[in-house]
C-alpha cells in the first residue's frame, strides 16, 4: 500500500506540473499575446476538499504594480532557503524563464521593462472573478483570509476600515486572522468584528488580564466540506504589542503560544476533524518551524512576510502554502482526505493579470463606491517619477529612500527613519504620483512625523535592535518587518554576528564623518509606537517635499554595506 508521505511526494510532483511548469507555459502563450483567463484558472479539480486563500492585501481594492523584493536574507537554518531566494536564483530554482509572465510576477528583475508588457496585477474586483471561478467548480471551496486586510490605503484610513470590511463581505469568507487590523485600536476592532458574516480567528489573542483565550476571538472554526470535518484554526501575528502600539490594544497579548495551538490541534482531531488547517499570520519561518514543533496540522496557509511562493513547502507531513499581498495572488489547494487523514492535495498560486481577467461587475461597482466620496483625493497628481518606486527589500527600497529624503529636507534632520515595512505598491518610471500613491506606503493610524535628538550611541541600539529582529538565527525571535531605512547616514552591517555587534562604520553622510557616540544628532522618523509622539502627518511631509521636486529620481541606495549574506 501506498504511504502517506509517498502520497504527499507525488502530490507535490502534481503540484509543481500545475504551478512552476504552468508558469513556463505561460511564457510561450504571452509571447503569441494569447494569455487568457481560462488558462490562469485551469486546474484538474482533485479530492473532496479546496482551500482558497488570500493574505496580505492591504486595502488593495483596484490594480497596482508590485515589485517582489530582489533581497531577502535567510539565517541560521533558513540560509538559502525559500523564500530567501531571490531574483535569478529563484527563477532557476522553478524553471522560470527570463521574460516571462511568472519572471514578472515572482521577482524583480528587469521589473520596469516587464511591468510595462505584463501590465497590473490584482484589484479585488479581479481576485472576485477568482475566487467565484473557484466556487463554480468547487462549491463548497473554504474561502480563508490571512489578515492585514483593513489596513494600508486612503480610504481604508479614513473610513476606518469600513470600504475592506465592505468588499471583502461581498467575497464571502469563511474566517480570517488578524495583524495590522488592530491598529485600528480595540474599539473599532470589536465594533467590526461583532457584525463579520464570517469567523474571526485567534487561537493566540489572549486576555492580557487574565491570561485566558480573548471572547470575541474564536480559537477555531469547523466546516463540513466534501464528507469531511475541517478544523480552521487561527494564528494572528504573535509580535503586535512589540511591532505595533500596543496602547491601542492594550487588553490583549499574543505570541506564537505553540503549545496552546498542539492544545487546540489535539481538541479538533478529538471532535473528529478529519483536516486540520492553521490560519496564519506568523510569517514564514515562524511558520516553518511551529510546522516542526506543533504535531497534526496538515496544512499551514502562511501570511505576514508576503512570500509568493508557486510550490508548497513541506515540513513533514505540513504543506506550508505562501499566497504573496496586496491582491496579487490567490491560491487554490484541493486535498483528497479519507478516513481521517490527508492523502494528496493540488496546488495552484494564480497570479491575478488584471488585465487577463474579467473584472465582476458587482465587486467593481461596490469597489468604486466605497471610493467615490475621495475621489478628487486620491486622483490628484502631486508629482511624477522618472524612477521606479518599490519599496520590499531587506535593507531599503526606492520609495523608502525618497521617504527619508522628505524628513531630512521637510523636518530639517540630519538623520532620517523610515520604517521597514514590507505593504506598499510599486510605481514605473513615467508615472505620475498620486495622492493615492502617497497615502499606499504611508497610510497608519499612528503615521505622526517626530523630530528629535538621538546620541549616535542610542542610533547604533536601535540599529541593533531592529536587526537582531530581522537576523536572529531562531525564528521564534524574528519580531519585525526588514531593516529601519536610514537616511542621511550609512553603515556596515555583518548578519551572521550576535545582538550587539552587527552594525558598525556609522558614518553621516554630509560629512563623512563617523557617527560620534557621545554626540547629540537631529533625527527624523514616523510610525514610533509610542503613546503621544508629536508631528505632522507623514503623507503631508512626503506631498510636500514632492511638489517641491516636481519630478522624483532616486539614485542607487549604496548606504548600507552588508556582510555575510
Amino acid at each position: 500500500m501506498i504511504s502517506r508521505r509517498d502520497f504527499l511526494q507525488v502530490s507535490m510532483a502534481a503540484s509543481a506540473a500545475l504551478g512552476a511548469s504552468g508558469f513556463g507555459n505561460w511564457a510561450r502563450l504571452a509571447a503569441q499575446q494569447a494569455l487568457t483567463q481560462d488558462q490562469l484558472l485551469q486546474f484538474d479539480t482533485f479530492g473532496n476538499v479546496s482551500l482558497i486563500h488570500v493574505t496580505d492585501i492591504h486595502a488593495q481594492l483596484k490594480p497596482i504594480y508590485f515589485r517582489e523584493p530582489s533581497v531577502n536574507i535567510g539565517v541560521g537554518p533558513n540560509r538559502g532557503e525559500v523564500p530567501h531566494v531571490t531574483g535569478a536564483d529563484f527563477r532557476k530554482l522553478y524553471g522560470i524563464d527570463d521574460g516571462s509572465p511568472s519572471h514578472y510576477a515572482l521577482s524583480s528583475g528587469d521589473f520596469s521593462a516587464l511591468a510595462q508588457e505584463y501590465g497590473k496585477v490584482g484589484g479585488m474586483d479581479r481576485v472576485a472573478t477568482v475566487i467565484n471561478a473557484i466556487r463554480a467548480d468547487r462549491p463548497d471551496a473554504i474561502l480563508l483570509d490571512g489578515g492585514d486586510t483593513w489596513h494600508g490605503s486612503m480610504t481604508c484610513l479614513r473610513t476606518q476600515g469600513q470600504d475592506m470590511v465592505n468588499v471583502m463581505n461581498a467575497l464571502k469568507p469563511d474566517a480570517m486572522t488578524f495583524h495590522w487590523e488592530f491598529t485600528l485600536g480595540s474599539e473599532r476592532v470589536h465594533e467590526i468584528v461583532e457584525g463579520l458574516p464570517f469567523a474571526a480567528l485567534g487561537q493566540n489573542i489572549f486576555d492580557k488580564m487574565w491570561d485566558e483565550p480573548a471572547e470575541s476571538f474564536k480559537p477555531y472554526e469547523f466546516f463540513e466540506r466534501g464528507g469531511v470535518k475541517v478544523a480552521v484554526i487561527g494564528q494572528a501575528f504573535p509580535y503586535m504589542p512589540i511591532a505595533n502600539p500596543g496602547w491601542m490594544f492594550p487588553e490583549y497579548s499574543f505570541g506564537i503560544r505553540d503549545e496552546h495551538m498542539q492544545e487546540m490541534v489535539d481538541e479538533v482531531r478529538a471532535q473528529g476533524a478529519g483536516l486540520v488547517v492553521c490560519l496564519s499570520h506568523n510569517g514564514f519561518d515562524v511558520d516553518k518551524k511551529m510546522a516542526g514543533v506543533v504535531s497534526g496540522i496538515d496544512v499551514i496557509l502562511t501570511g505576514h512576510t508576503h512570500d509568493a511562493l508557486p510550490e508548497p513547502v513541506m515540513v513533514g507531513d505540513t504543506i506550508l502554502i505562501a499566497s504573496g499581498s496586496n491582491g496579487k495572488f490567490v491560491s487554490r489547494v484541493d486535498l483528497d482526505v479519507r478516513d481521517g487523514r490527508m492523502m494528496g492535495f493540488r496546488h495552484k498560486l494564480i497570479p491575478i493579470f488584471s488585465d487577463v481577467i474579467e473584472p465582476d461587475k458587482e465587486v467593481a461597482a461596490l469597489i468604486d463606491e466605497q471610493r467615490a466620496p475621495f475621489k478628487e483625493e486620491l486622483e490628484e497628481v502631486i508629482g511624477q517619477t522618472d524612477s521606479l518606486l518599490y519599496r520590499r527589500g531587506n535593507f531599503n527600497g526606492s520609495w523608502d529612500d525618497l521617504i527619508c529624503d522628505a524628513l531630512l529636507s521637510e523636518r530639517d534632520a540630519e538623520i532620517a527613519m523610515s520604517p521597514g515595512v514590507r505593504w506598499g505598491p510599486s510605481l514605473i518610471p513615467g508615472d505620475p504620483i498620486t495622492r493615492e500613491d502617497i497615502f499606499n506606503v504611508t497610510s497608519m493610524t499612528y503615521g505622526e512625523a517626530y523630530r528629535t535628538e538621538m546620541t549616535g550611541e542610542f542610533i547604533k541600539v536601535v540599529l541593533e535592535d531592529v536587526a537582531d529582529n530581522i537576523f536572529n538565527p531562531d525564528p521564534y525571535y524574528q519580531q519585525g518587518g526588514d531593516m529601519v531605512r536610514i537616511g542621511g547616514m550609512g553603515y556596515r552591517i555583518d548578519v551572521t554576528k550576535p545582538q550587539g555587534e552587527r552594525i558598525s562604520e556609522m558614518t553621516l553622510l554630509k560629512s563623512g564623518e563617523p557617527i560620534d557616540p557621545s554626540r547629540n544628532y537631529v533625527v527624523s522618523g514616523w510610525a514610533s509606537v509610542n503613546e503621544g509622539t508629536e508631528g505632522p502627518q507623514i503623507w503631508d511631509v512626503v506631498e510636500s517635499h514632492i511638489r517641491k521636486m516636481g519630478t522624483v529620481t532616486v539614485g542607487e541606495n549604496d548606504n548600507v554595506e552588508v556582510v555575510g549574506a
